[in-house]
């Protein structure tokens, strides 16, 4: 059953490919959501529509949680549900950058256990299930351990390393950004990067799928209070998100001062 859903969602994925690349870089129809929750457009909602038929057509039994879907408290009356967001890196897709990307995973009973991260403009496809190592296109992939001379690189917004956040000032990290959470949480479990942080309340649509392909990579993800992340929750918000090789993991979580307080 695991392959056929991962396969269910590589040609998911395709097709929300399909669909972005007749609108990126011409100048879809954008809005602003309610309460500063960001952008969406055309394009965003076109791949939702697409996703919805034809995931929900072939799993009736599955429950939905999409970002830009309509919340609807009956997804917790089944065991599995998928977790979708079909554009994570809305503002990159917007500036024409080819690093947003599509997030697909499900979930059963809280946990994920296929997901699918695809970026179509740089044919990026990370895949992983429970029952099998985390790939890019097909290629096993691992998590780096950084050496001790080395300053290990985050992607992680410049905020996040405010001396605020930090016990004793922040770790010595090298900070890199993409804004795709599904895509920096891939480029961690590729090994192109050491960790991913994000101290803030998290979506769970934005790292579902991130967070088995990182974990399934060798990687540990947590929230920051240490907590393996839990998934569809009635309020779909996780305490922010350290995914890095359990070395740094320890030290990036044991330096934080306090974890996020989902609302």
């Amino acid at each position: 059953m695991l392959n056929d859903d991962l396969n269910l969602l590589i040609a998911a994925a395709h097709a929300s490919g399909d669909i972005a690349r007749k609108f990126w870089q011409k100048s879809p129809e954008v809005w602003d959501k309610d309460a500063g929750a960001g952008p969406v457009t055309e394009a965003d909602l076109a791949i939702d529509r697409m996703l919805h038929d034809d995931l929900r057509t072939a799993r009736p039994d599955y429950g939905w949680l999409s970002e830009e879907t309509e919340d609807d408290a009956t997804r917790q009356c089944h065991d599995h549900v998928f977790i979708i967001d079909p554009i994570d890196g809305t503002r990159a897709f917007i500036e024409g950058s080819k690093t947003f990307a599509h997030s697909l995973a499900i979930a059963h009973k809280g946990h994920v256990t296929s997901a699918v991260v695809f970026l179509p403009m740089l044919d990026r496809l990370y895949v992983a299930t429970t029952e099998m190592p985390a790939s890019l296109n097909g290629r096993p992939i691992n998590a780096s351990t950084p050496k001790p001379d080395q300053s290990p690189t985050v992607l992680a917004n410049k905020t996040n390393l405010d001396a605020s956040h930090w016990k004793d000032g922040p770790p010595h990290l090298e900070r890199h950004f993409r804004s795709s959470l599904a895509y920096r949480m891939c480029l961690v479990a590729e090994g192109r990067f050491d960790a991913m942080l994000t101290l803030r309340p998290t979506w769970e649509w934005d790292v579902a799928a991130g967070t088995l392909i990182a974990k399934r990579a060798g990687a540990t993800v947590t929230d920051t209070h240490g907590e393996f992340p839990i998934f569809n929750n009635p309020t779909p918000l996780l305490g922010g998100m350290i995914a890095a090789g359990p070395a740094l993991h320890k030290t990036i979580h044991h330096k934080l001062a306090t974890p996020i307080i989902v609302p």
